[in-house]
């Protein structure tokens, strides 16, 4: 079965809106760092409360998706390659910041989109 660009972005888009639980080892805000060829993943703490959402360890509010986020983070990574990013992430940081499959799962994919945005000149928009 042969699937079209319309279908896959149908297909992501669709599965990008499913409920996932979050991870509690935190989350990572990916950029691009041109002039170093680099693609970089803030990584950030959090909690999970019994809603299921993100709260901030050190005060308890829960984290919005969007806007404008004041928080710290406890590492930065970077990598070449979203292979060599991932490496670093998932092998070389002890302890791993990743305790879900589905996030690690996510992070991989996005890691590639930055990559691919890195070496075409495109923007680069997190998922």
């Amino acid at each position: 079965m042969t699937v079209n660009a319309e279908e896959r972005t149908k297909l992501d888009n669709e599965l990008s809106n499913r409920f996932i639980d979050l991870d509690p080892d935190g989350y990572f805000i990916i950029y691009l760092d041109r002039e170093q060829g680099l693609i970089c993943a803030k990584h950030y703490t959090n909690t999970i409360n019994d809603k299921g959402l993100a709260t901030d360890p050190e005060t308890g509010e829960v984290l919005a998706c969007k806007g404008s986020l004041e928080r710290t983070h406890t590492t930065v990574y970077t990598g070449r390659t979203a292979k060599e990013l991932g490496i670093e992430i998932t092998e070389k940081a002890d302890p791993c910041p990743i305790s879900k499959l589905d996030h690690a799962l996510y992070l991989g994919r996005e890691f590639m989109k930055a990559e691919i945005a890195l070496l075409s000149g495109t923007e680069y928009i997190q998922d």
